[in-house]
């Protein structure tokens, strides 16, 4: 189920949909009526530096049935190479937006990921912001869950009995995308969101950067600010490396103008 084939465009080392933040969330709604195992990744620089020397996380990508850019550098360097992405659609604003959709529609969500008991507490959080949501279920799993088979089984397990229409995945990546994209065909979902923070964020456990920092472009600089030893190689080090990435693949973006 390609939902957004008509809007795929090349990018850099991947494909992305050229979709607005309404277009986004229409289509996940789409998915959670009619789709079958549907995945939606988005994104950000960090992405991209992975992509380019992890086959198994761009299969992944390759497969995606919706691919929605999360973060305004990326914005900036499509419109510097004149293929200009519309919207920045990050999987922190796309998850509010999919929890209203949601409980209007009558659709029945799983929150999984986050320390213990912090889904349960964003799953509160939610009912009382949105009208009508359902939260078929929450789950925190243990660390290193992933290389614990019996774990893994009561997970999938879980999720399956829980009857949920979208799956929603907050464990970071590329964990998140790894534990559905090897599972998938166990799973009886409608559709996965890999969101990130964004439990932590709908449970007030981690504060979200200022919206002028998230409209600037800026809010890497916050979570740096308030996390430096564990984000300081990966934004001022590794993520470094998406500036040979974008002179390596300035080529593809000419011939398309």
């Amino acid at each position: 189920m390609k939902t957004t084939k008509r809007f795929r465009i090349k990018f850099l080392n991947t494909c992305v949909d050229n979709v607005t933040m309404s277009q986004a969330v229409t289509f996940v709604m789409q998915m959670a009526e009619k789709g079958k195992r549907c995945y939606v990744v988005t994104p950000n620089v960090d992405h991209i530096v992975r992509l380019e020397g992890d086959s198994y996380f761009r299969e992944i990508y390759e497969n995606a049935n919706l691919i929605l850019t999360d973060g305004k550098p990326l914005i900036w360097i499509s419109r510097l190479l004149g293929t200009p992405i519309r919207e920045k659609v990050s999987g922190s604003d796309l998850f509010p937006r999919v929890c209203q959709s949601a409980g209007l529609e009558g659709k029945r969500l799983f929150l999984l990921g986050a320390a213990e008991g912090v889904a349960d507490k964003a799953a509160r959080n939610l009912k009382e912001q949105h009208s009508g949501i359902q939260i078929a279920g929450t789950y925190s799993p243990p660390v290193g869950f992933e290389r614990d088979q019996k774990e893994t089984d009561k997970i999938v397990s879980i999720i399956n009995d829980s009857r949920t229409d979208i799956l929603c995945i907050g464990m970071g990546s590329p964990k998140q995308e790894m534990f559905f994209y090897g599972l998938r065909d166990r799973l009886d979902v409608k559709v996965a969101l890999n969101i990130g923070a964004s439990i932590d964020f709908a449970a007030g456990n981690v504060k979200r950067a200022p919206l002028w920092m998230q409209r600037s472009g800026l809010e890497w600089l916050y979570r740096l600010l308030r996390e430096p030893k564990r984000l300081a190689k990966r934004y001022l080090i590794e993520d470094m490396k998406i500036l040979k990435i974008v002179w390596k693949y300035r080529s593809v973006h000419e011939d398309r103008n």
